[in-house]
């Protein structure tokens, strides 16, 4: 080996030659310490091997656990398939499911809701356009035929009302709409509900909240109605004064047999104004002697004689 050569490795690594010989002493021990640390690698990643499978297991399961676990709370359904097919409705409260196997493909809420639903518009029987605004009140009663039968029962119910409602505007007289809504309310549920029971949905109930006419037509209506009721009104003024001439006239066939009754009641009349109104009252003197109230006392002294000499003798 060459003198450079040499002066070379001890350049590289100076202070480990060994004197005296030829082959590189220091090179041998970082060999020897380069193998001693490899096999204390060794010998750790054997002894910790099994640390490293339950490190992987906890870290697949903190990852599993919440994709299998599920929560429905009370009013909610889950649908769950399993490979694309039906495995069953979960719910309420928790349930579990075997991820990337099975899947929950829709939450179903039970408790009960509402669609808002107009027809603007719409002819009435007797061809008058009206605008009707109603709510449905619906609830899910089948969460297996609400997810499968139909893809979005929230529109469909709102579509399936607003064509019940103009099919029973087009059916209906606007007498009939304005006056019975109550009918309208119940022929509006049975439709509804008749073609949302398929997919597992029940119509509770329906109630109509405004119906809107033409302010034209508005204007015809409210005085035909003012025309019916002053007509109304007429006809009950003649009945009431048909009545007190009828009255009149019994009462003047009464004081016709009667003068003294006549004149009693003018009496009457002049004490009933003099005591309301406190005020007194000049009466003409022909006015007093055709009331006569001596005559009248003497009248009623005779007819009373009378009467005692038309009873028969005992």
């Amino acid at each position: 080996m060459s003198n450079s050569y040499v002066d070379g490795v001890r350049m590289n690594l100076p202070g480990l030659t060994r004197r005296g010989g030829n082959a590189p002493a220091g090179l041998l021990s970082v060999l020897f310490l380069v193998a001693a640390v490899l096999s204390a690698v060794q010998a750790a990643r054997l002894a910790l091997f099994p640390l490293f499978w339950v490190a992987g297991v906890l870290a697949l399961g903190s990852l599993l656990i919440p994709m299998a676990l599920k929560m429905a709370n009370q009013w909610e359904r889950a649908v769950v398939l399993r490979m694309g097919r039906l495995q069953g409705i979960r719910g309420p409260g928790m349930f579990v499911i075997i991820p990337f196997i099975d899947e929950v493909s829709s939450w179903l809420d039970q408790r009960i809701q509402t669609t808002e639903f107009n027809a603007e518009q719409a002819l009435s029987k007797d061809t008058v356009p009206v605008d009707v605004d109603a709510v449905v009140f619906w609830q899910i009663h089948d969460p297996e035929r609400a997810a499968l039968e139909i893809t979005d029962y929230r529109s469909a119910i709102s579509r399936v009302a607003q064509t019940s409602l103009r099919e029973m505007v087009g059916s209906s007289l606007l007498s009939t709409l304005l006056s019975d809504r109550k009918h309208g309310d119940e022929m509006l549920r049975e439709e509804i509900g008749r073609k949302t029971a398929d997919w597992g949905v029940t119509a509770i109930s329906v109630e109509i909240r405004d119906i809107g006419v033409p302010a034209a037509l508005q204007d015809a209506m409210s005085r035909e109605a003012q025309a019916q009721r002053e007509a109304a009104a007429r006809i009950h003024l003649g009945q009431a004064e048909l009545a007190v001439a009828q009255k009149f006239v019994e009462a003047a066939d009464i004081y016709a047999k009667s003068p003294a009754a006549l004149q009693l009641r003018a009496m009457n009349i002049i004490y009933e104004t003099t005591k309301e109104r406190g005020a007194t009252i000049l009466i003409p003197t022909a006015m007093v002697d055709a009331m006569n109230p001596g005559g009248l006392l003497g009248l009623t002294q005779a007819a009373q004689a009378t009467q005692i000499a038309d009873r028969p003798l005992r």
